[in-house]
């Protein structure tokens, strides 16, 4: 008789303490700041063979500049994307790989070797981007030049990024594979990229309407009708606030606790995911460790924890008289 061991997929766990793609320090803190807050031990305790590869070294590059606009820290993201792209690749082998952020930049080098991977599989590769930002930016359209608001832009293969990789993006994600949940702040020219590129969008609006079961479940439906592999690339500002302030980039009316892990919980039921990204949490902002343990409790859903599984919270330390 199968354990749940014996059944259960091995995990590959990869910390990426990359924070040159924001303004904001803290974000280098995260994966560290997952480790604590329990991750593979959670992991494990649901079954789940867990392998931590510790954190990622970036490469010394010499990348080729963008030709308009501008982007921020650009070698020393190269640096980080063409460590990560290959790590990712090789991760993916055999494994399921989680990548602890790190700001959002991370994603240009995750996705492009997880990429690489689905097309020698023959498979598609669809991106399930769970962020209050579309991320879509180029150099030339960027307020900030802040590379992690470029990020879904360099996957899909936005030529003036192309000098953050090694050699010419071969497998670069199609951008009506790339389908956003919880999107609430959006640049006016990255809107306009956005449509023109036919980029599935549900903002924060559609989820207000509908709800989060009806633009899940088309994803869902396309990722299981070509065969595709699913990439889920959570970043912390996704979520509300009030429940997750541990990012730079704070945006209200995001995600709430139920609707978060309901998408966790609705995605482990489909058995689509094959990789995921936890990214921009930012320790420093952090109170009491709230949402390392939230990020950590949605990946325990997305990997099979039931809500009748969910420990109860105690409060932290009192204060004042007794």
């Amino acid at each position: 008789m199968k354990t749940n061991q014996d059944i259960s997929p091995s995990i590959a766990i990869l910390g990426v303490p990359l924070e040159d793609g924001t303004h904001e320090k803290g974000c280098l803190m995260g994966p560290d700041a997952l480790r604590t807050a329990g991750i593979i031990e959670t992991l494990e305790g649901l079954g789940h063979h867990t392998a931590d590869h510790g954190n990622l070294t970036p490469r010394q590059v010499t990348a080729a500049s963008t030709r308009s606009g501008s982007a921020r820290n650009f070698e020393a993201i190269a640096g980080w994307t063409q460590a990560l792209a290959d790590m990712a690749y090789a991760m993916a082998q055999d494994t399921f790989p989680i990548f602890l952020g790190g700001d959002h930049a991370l994603s240009i080098g995750s996705v492009a070797g997880l990429a690489r991977h689905a097309a020698e599989c023959s498979r598609p590769l669809y991106v399930l981007w769970l962020d209050a930002h579309p991320d879509f930016n180029t150099p030339a359209t960027s307020q900030s030049g802040n590379i992690h608001g470029m990020s879904v832009a360099a996957f899909c293969g936005d030529p003036d990024l192309a000098g953050l990789y090694a050699e010419p993006l071969r497998h670069p994600v199609h951008p009506s594979h790339v389908h956003m949940i919880g999107i609430r702040s959006v640049d006016l020219d990255e809107r306009l990229r956005l449509q023109e590129q036919r980029v599935l969008v549900n903002d924060m609006r559609v989820i207000d309407e509908v709800g989060v079961i009806r633009p899940l479940q088309q994803l869902i439906d396309e990722v299981k009708a070509t065969n595709a592999m699913l990439h889920v690339s959570l970043d912390v500002d996704f979520l509300d606030p009030s429940i997750a302030p541990a990012v730079g980039t704070t945006v209200p009316g995001g995600a709430t606790f139920r609707e978060a892990h309901l998408i966790m919980e609705l995605l482990h039921e489909s058995e689509c995911v094959t990789s995921l990204d936890l990214v921009e949490l930012n320790p420093f902002l952090d109170h009491r460790g709230m949402t390392a343990e939230l990020m950590t409790d949605l990946t325990a859903s997305l990997f099979g924890r039931k809500i009748f599984d969910r420990r109860t919270r105690h409060p932290g330390p009192q204060t004042g008289p007794q």
